[in-house]
């Protein structure tokens, strides 16, 4: 994961781009993973660590009823979550990150695995599903590598 990093670092570096990342079932280890590249605080603007959804709706913006309608593990709340990061944020491009790691906490709708991430630049939001299998450090793991990867799709428009 360092060395996809210290890629992304340098794209957004060389593209004059500021991340900031939104995190539930993370923990903020996306930001943890970009941070750890010296030269960082060129790159990287912030991190939010929103694990309730009191904290999504008081720290990024995410409506109490998108939260009713969808649940915390949705893409409607992964945009509403990558939107606020950058309106609460000098960041010019997010990653939001929300899932189930497990064990527990998983449904038939929303398995242990499933995880919605979403990434906002210029006024757009793209957002994505995933469903990892593995333990509760290895879904992480996964949606931290998906997250970043996301990013640098993003910045190539996609």
């Amino acid at each position: 994961m360092h060395d996809l990093a210290k890629r992304l670092g340098a794209r957004l570096k060389r593209a004059n781009e500021m991340l900031a990342t939104a995190e539930s079932c993370t923990g903020g280890w996306a930001a943890q993973v970009v941070t750890s590249v010296a030269g960082s605080s060129a790159w990287f603007e912030r991190g939010f660590v929103t694990y309730s959804n009191a904290a999504k709706q008081e720290l990024l913006g995410v409506r109490a009823q998108t939260l009713r309608a969808h649940g915390a593990v949705s893409e409607e709340t992964a945009r509403e979550m990558a939107r606020g990061a950058l309106e609460r944020s000098q960041g010019t491009i997010a990653v939001s990150i929300t899932g189930v790691a497990g064990p527990g906490g998983g449904t038939a709708e929303k398995p242990v695995g499933m995880v919605c991430f979403a990434w906002a630049r210029d006024g757009e939001v793209r957002a994505q599903t995933c469903r990892f299998a593995g333990d509760r450090e290895s879904i992480r793991r996964q949606s931290v590598i998906v997250a970043l990867e996301g990013v640098m799709r993003a910045l190539d428009g996609g």
